[in-house]
């Protein structure tokens, strides 16, 4: 004859499903280098979908056509480090670093939420990314993985067959590529990143034109 459950394994089953789940939000790229846009917009979408935690996750390489050049992996996730060390909330998600390869969306949080299933995701796009949503790998499959929360951009489309949370956010047009451009260009670009890691670059002589940091 069964026997009844015990107090332990009632109280067990209780608290695992009245725990509450972790929301976290997660800002993939290039970040070559990161900038204050990507920080703006990391910390509002946190603070005002009440996240538990931000990520922002630098690709390897990137699945789009017209795939970027980018500098070294450790160089920008250096970067990454210097421009979240002064926010508890901002930290870092190295799963695609850590892979190698071409980084596609779908695997990533497949395995981010294998490895956390107790937590929800909220990813973050662009408002000119909207209208590339249904090229992107496994799209569907995709969206019943993570929530996608869309950043407000001037000009972008805002319709989209696909289940978006809209945010605004202060319009900064800032771009990574801008910026190279810039410094290679010997013109100032203070203001444009956080100083520490402007320092980095300046110190370790990145995007300066030479053919050593194109790659």
């Amino acid at each position: 004859m069964k026997q009844h459950a015990d107090v332990t394994e009632l109280k067990t089953l209780f608290e695992t499903k009245t725990k509450k789940r972790k929301r976290v939000g997660i800002l993939g790229g290039g970040f070559n280098p990161v900038h204050m846009g990507h920080l703006i917009i990391s910390d509002q979408v946190c603070v005002q979908l009440g996240l538990d935690e931000f990520y922002l996750m630098p690709s390897y390489e990137s699945p789009h056509v017209d795939t970027k050049k980018t500098i070294s992996a450790t160089d920008r996730v250096e970067m990454l480090k210097l421009a979240t060390n002064d926010n508890e909330k901002l930290s870092l998600e190295l799963s695609e670093i850590t892979r190698k390869g071409t980084s596609y969306t779908f695997e990533t949080m497949a395995e981010l939420i294998k490895r956390n299933p107790d937590t929800d995701y909220y990813f973050v796009i662009g408002g000119d990314m909207v209208d590339y949503l249904p090229k992107w790998h496994r799209i569907d499959e995709l969206v019943q993985l993570v929530q996608f929360v869309g950043v407000h951009r001037l000009g972008a489309k805002i319709e989209s067959p696909y289940p978006i949370i809209w945010i605004d956010v202060p319009l900064i047009e800032i771009s990574s590529s801008d910026i190279r451009k810039k410094i290679a260009a010997k013109c100032s670009v203070k203001y444009f990143l956080p100083d520490n890691v402007l320092e980095y670059i300046h110190k370790n002589r990145l995007y300066q034109g030479d053919e050593k940091n194109d790659l």
